[in-house]
């Protein structure tokens, strides 16, 4: 599910693609994990509504899918500086499930201007959100390729999927999902000679 946060009163100066730390409270029917949970931030509306993606990893993530509107929140951050400054040169992103939404969030807010190319692996069709809105990105943007692979329960192959070592000379990478995609992706990376101070990463393990 994808929620949207009115701020109640001072809003948050936040950037897409960074996350908050968030707790949901009770509502006419639901009851809250009252617990802070991070998520990333995956739009900024005009009011500075914060919108953020929630997908059922754990006990409290599963609960929210029944979340209804009108529950109150409370909000600390935002954190992180995952795509803050993007150099000049050609972007490789590498998105894992909800590992998705630092991109899209980005996607949401501004144009890419240097050629960028996002691989989106997810286990199947339920799995695979925001596809349909990526897909629109992509044909919209010139600058932005999209290769999006359903693995099913296999493990992708990142081998076939990650560009060869002569078009990841010039590219900065960015890589976001689980702890062990990251790893994977990572050391793909550097066996095909990209210096490790151009991989960058966020990790979801945080149920």
């Amino acid at each position: 599910v994808e929620l949207s946060l009115t701020p109640l009163a001072i809003p948050i100066n936040a950037a897409p693609a960074q996350f908050v730390l968030t707790a949901f409270f009770k509502g006419p029917t639901y009851q809250g994990c009252d617990e802070f949970h991070p998520f990333t931030i995956s739009g900024i509306g005009q009011e500075h509504e914060l919108r953020i993606g929630v997908k059922a990893l754990g006990d409290c993530t599963r609960h929210m899918q029944g979340l209804e509107a009108g529950v109150s929140a409370r909000v600390h951050g935002p954190f992180g500086e995952f795509l803050k400054t993007l150099p000049s040169r050609p972007q490789l992103w590498v998105a894992g499930g909800i590992g998705i939404t630092p991109f899209l969030g980005f996607l949401r807010q501004q144009v890419v201007k240097n050629p960028t190319t996002l691989i989106y692996i997810y286990r199947g069709e339920q799995d695979a959100a925001y596809l349909n809105e990526l897909t629109a990105l992509s044909t919209s943007c010139p600058e932005l390729a999209l290769l999006a692979e359903a693995t099913g329960t296999g493990v992708p192959n990142l081998q076939q999927l990650l560009p060869a070592a002569e078009v990841l000379a010039n590219q900065e990478c960015y890589v976001c999902g689980p702890p062990g995609l990251i790893e994977a992706v990572s050391r793909v990376l550097l066996e095909r000679g990209v210096p490790i101070q151009r991989i960058h990463f966020e990790h979801f393990d945080f149920r």
